[in-house]
């Protein structure tokens, strides 16, 4: 059975199309839910919060829609992640996952002051499920506050290292870890490096990983 994967959007999140169609690709189910329209997560194994600009950034990257994810589920976000699931916050997503503390540290302008769309490349560097086979991939970037800070006072586990830091993150970190390597926040955007025409389109793996972990179950 394809495990079934839940994509928010909603409020400025603009990448759920293409984020979906990954995951088809990959082999899961899935399936494009507002926020408005959430009220559990028991059917789903995977949990995807997509790129975009939420809210506007106007309060701070993804600060609103965490607050607005923390009000609608409360506790079933807790109880999704004491289950044998899989989560995936890209870019947005991952400054969201940051607000919501279910991953710790913030992001944080980039050094150059401004928004910054290239393409970088990044090493993985954790253990995770999402990490299988994967060495260096080559994955766009898009944003403005992707520069990664530490909270000293919560363990940071890297998933990803950049090669050439392009906005200043603390020790090159471009992703990290939580939940012992089921939750994965990454400021690259693997959904936008799935074709081979996209650098090779190795982006996918990332994808293809999560729906091979299930499988293997």
């Amino acid at each position: 059975m394809k495990p079934r994967a839940i994509i928010l959007s909603g409020y400025g999140l603009n990448c759920e199309d293409e984020t979906a169609f990954a995951f088809e690709r990959a082999g899961a189910k899935a399936d494009i839910v507002h926020i408005n329209d959430l009220k559990n997560l028991n059917k789903y194994q995977i949990l995807c919060v997509p790129g975009g600009f939420s809210f506007g950034d106007d309060m701070g990257s993804g600060k609103a829609y965490a607050n607005k994810l923390k009000n609608k589920l409360g506790n079933e976000l807790e109880k999704f992640l004491m289950r044998d699931t899989l989560m995936i916050g890209i870019c947005n997503g991952f400054q969201i996952l940051t607000q919501t503390g279910i991953l710790p540290g913030a992001l944080v302008w980039n050094d150059s002051g401004r928004y910054q769309s290239q393409w970088v490349e990044v090493d993985a560097v954790g253990k995770s499920p999402w990490l299988n086979n994967i060495s260096r991939l080559p994955m766009p970037i898009a944003h403005g506050e992707g520069k990664y800070i530490i909270d000293p006072k919560r363990l940071t586990v890297p998933a990803f290292r950049y090669v050439e830091n392009p906005n200043g993150s603390t020790d090159d970190i471009a992703g990290i870890l939580g939940y012992n390597g089921r939750v994965l926040g990454m400021m690259p955007h693997p959904e936008r490096a799935q074709f081979g025409w996209q650098k090779g389109g190795l982006g996918l793996q990332i994808f293809k990983n999560a729906v091979r972990y299930f499988e293997s179950r």
